[in-house]
């Protein structure tokens, strides 16, 4: 997949404020673009791109393209979007979003792609801390909202890129990166691939794209990126928890804190570097930090600064992020919305202080209800309750094939701890009705579940 369009003049984005698009803006402008965009509604990502300077229109208009020399669209912005339409018209030429992010790589002497199914924002949170706390100085790119970014971005050096490379439709082939971390990989997004093995190999083409004397980092605790490193003849560092898989670098000496936080001595091929302690809870968190400090040992930076950055990184927003209490619950929001990903979360949950833990749970995909969530649903073990509200439609049209009852039946078939409610509002009744004191709730999905989540906090 190589880039043919090139970025010109003024550059209007078109869904500008998406977790990516906003921070593509603020680089443009940071190289010297004239740069705007418009979206339908305001959101935080907006707010900062006001701060910084970049235009916003709210509303899509044809005349917001008028005088506009490059537009820059989301996937999310179909044809027929009346912007898209004038520049059309206009002859203006359009380039999509993950085509504009490769033409900015290339840009970059040394381009870092945080890669895998899972993992790859927070990984990319903990690099941008690190920068931000006397590390390499590199510009990051992250898929989410980031705190103390004020968004998704960190501008620094014009010579080091550090960016999420997304797999869905294989938007990565467009980076030209000259490192490739791979964390996992993963049975998603099936809608596109069709089979496992098309997943497996779009990250195979990812690892080819760099270029002689890249280097490859990856998770030997994934047998699939272990697959890929023993293909791989160049430069590679591995890392991972299971020591069985002889990584490079692993954890020893692991303890948790009350509140499920793991502390843990770095090793490097048997020789300890020193110890990590987080205060984001959860083992995958552990194996995401290791993967931070792999990068960042990999480019000079110190041990003690990596590991006082990390000892201040808190998550991601919508990655087990606390929400608040009512009456003595706790709640908590992650984006989790594949079964390893719920497991992980879970992970988090069953090491935070509770007495009993509600789950809900909102598929965002009919096409993943149907190819992971009614056969072999053992990722919700451990739960004592989990809600199941209506499938929430993404980017898909319900074909009747499918219904949250079938996944409900599913995930009992495994542990038997699942219940069907069709509306956030009456689960809201529910969880009034049967949570107490000191349970906790956690809800997950990356459909709007995180909006309907406040709801639950309503005295």
């Amino acid at each position: 997949m190589e880039n043919k369009a090139a970025i010109r003049g003024k550059v209007h984005f078109i869904g500008i404020g998406g977790c990516s698009m906003n921070g593509l803006a603020q680089i443009l402008k940071d190289r010297g673009f004239e740069v705007q965009g418009s979206d339908r509604t305001t959101s935080p990502f907006t707010e900062r791109l006001d701060e910084v300077g970049i235009p916003v229109f709210i509303g899509h208009d044809p005349k917001n393209v008028e005088g506009c020399d490059t537009v820059v669209y989301s996937a999310a912005i179909h044809e027929d979007n009346v912007e898209r339409v004038r520049a059309k018209e206009l002859g203006i030429p359009e380039i999509e979003r993950s085509v504009a992010l490769g033409l900015i790589s290339e840009k970059y002497k040394e381009v870092i792609g945080i890669a895998g199914c899972h993992g790859k924002t927070t990984i990319t949170s903990m690099l941008a801390l690190i920068s931000e706390n006397g590390g390499c100085n590199a510009t990051v790119h992250v898929g989410g909202m980031v705190d103390f970014l004020n968004g998704g971005i960190r501008l620094g050096s014009p010579d080091l890129f550090i960016t999420e490379a997304c797999e869905y439709v294989e938007s990565f082939l467009t980076l030209h990166p000259t490192v490739v971390l791979i964390n996992n990989i993963d049975n998603d997004h099936l809608d596109y691939f069709k089979t496992f093995d098309n997943i497996v190999n779009a990250f195979r083409k990812f690892v080819a794209r760099m270029p002689e004397g890249g280097l490859f980092i990856g998770c030997t605790d994934d047998e699939n990126v272990r697959r890929l490193l023993g293909e791989f003849d160049g430069r590679k560092l591995t890392y991972g928890l299971d020591t069985a898989n002889d990584p490079d670098y692993y954890p020893a000496n692991i303890e948790y804190s009350a509140l499920g936080c793991p502390a843990f001595d770095v090793m490097f091929r048997g020789e300890k570097l020193g110890r990590i302690e987080l205060n984001v809870p959860g083992r995958h968190n552990m194996i995401d930090a290791l993967a931070a400090t792999v990068v960042a040992l990999s480019h000079g930076d110190s041990f003690d600064l990596i590991a006082a950055a990390l000892a201040h990184f808190h998550a991601v927003q919508r990655r087990f992020e606390y929400y608040g209490e009512r009456d003595g619950v706790r709640v908590f929001h992650d984006y989790a919305h594949h079964p390893a990903e719920i497991r992980a979360a879970l992970d988090a949950g069953f090491r935070t202080k509770h007495n009993k833990m509600f789950v809900v749970f909102q598929c965002n995909s009919y096409t993943r209800a149907k190819t992971l969530f009614v056969e072999n649903v053992d990722c919700f073990k451990g739960a004592d309750e989990v809600l199941v509200p209506d499938i929430y439609p993404g980017r898909e049209k319900d074909d009747g094939s499918v219904h949250a009852r079938d996944m409900v039946a599913g995930i009992n078939r495994e542990t038997n701890n699942a219940k069907y409610i069709p509306t956030f509002e009456e689960i809201n009744e529910y969880l009034k009705l049967n949570a107490r004191e000191g349970d906790i709730v956690i809800t997950l999905g990356s459909g709007d579940v995180y909006k309907k989540t406040r709801m639950f906090l309503e005295k």
